[in-house]
């Protein structure tokens, strides 16, 4: 039976692990991996419209790893239009890079569910193998953190080196061309980067797993001086 520190410690990194798989889950779902400003040049060189009439040329666009939306005015009213990336748009985009990403975070998610699992295992027992004990947690890890690295990474390199933003707003847009005003990484892009950090969190708590505590010692009762007869004679 492991001691009490140790089966605190791993139950800790079994919570990380949960948070981790949390995190991954919210990211993948959710449509705010970027945000970003967007300008209908085709409408504003139509009407040649001056600094101050830009406004009703600009909109908004958000998205996710498989649908976002955009918010868009080229003189002719708000509009608002949904984004599905499967099947078509990915098409349209560097579709290795981008199903890369998928596959990377789900790699990920898996083996936060297998370090998880491992968490438990130290938790309630003491491994007699070390890839069961601390070497194996280390290594799921690793590799988690790794996988989780290069997703975030190649969704970096979708959208600085090969324009994302700007392809998925001009998608089936055959009248009008759109621009990027601005864009940024939002919070589901970070939500990824926080699920890497927090494999690194575990590490840290399976090394303190391994620090032996001192046991608190009982103190014995002082001895009590054996009177014998000689000494009440004496």
């Amino acid at each position: 039976m492991p001691s009490l520190w140790k089966r605190f410690s791993f139950s800790f990194g079994a919570l990380l692990c949960v948070l981790s798989a949390t995190l991954l889950v919210v990211a993948l779902a959710t449509e705010r991996w970027v945000t970003g400003g967007i300008l209908c040049g085709t409408g504003a060189e139509l009407v040649n419209a001056n600094c101050s009439e830009m406004d009703q040329f600009t909109g908004d666009i958000s998205y996710g790893l498989f649908q976002g939306q955009k918010t868009h005015r080229c003189g002719l009213g708000m509009r608002r239009s949904k984004i599905h990336f499967f099947p078509d748009l990915v098409l349209s985009l560097n579709t290795g890079l981008h199903v890369l990403v998928i596959v990377f975070l789900l790699v990920a998610l898996g083996f936060s569910l297998l370090s998880f699992s491992f968490c438990i295992y130290n938790a309630r027992k003491v491994p007699y193998q070390s890839i069961k004990g601390p070497a194996g947690l280390y290594m799921w890890n690793v590799i988690a953190a790794v996988f989780g690295s290069l997703a975030v990474l190649c969704f970096l390199a979708a959208v600085r080196q090969h324009r994302l933003t700007e392809r998925v707003s001009n998608f089936r847009e055959t009248l009008f061309r759109f621009s990027v005003l601005d864009e940024e990484l939002d919070w589901s892009f970070w939500l990824g980067v926080a699920s890497v950090a927090t494999h690194g969190v575990v590490c840290v708590v399976v090394a303190m797993s391994r620090i032996k505590l001192p046991k608190p010692q009982r103190k014995k009762p002082p001895e009590q001086p054996t009177v014998t007869a000689d000494v009440l004679m004496y």
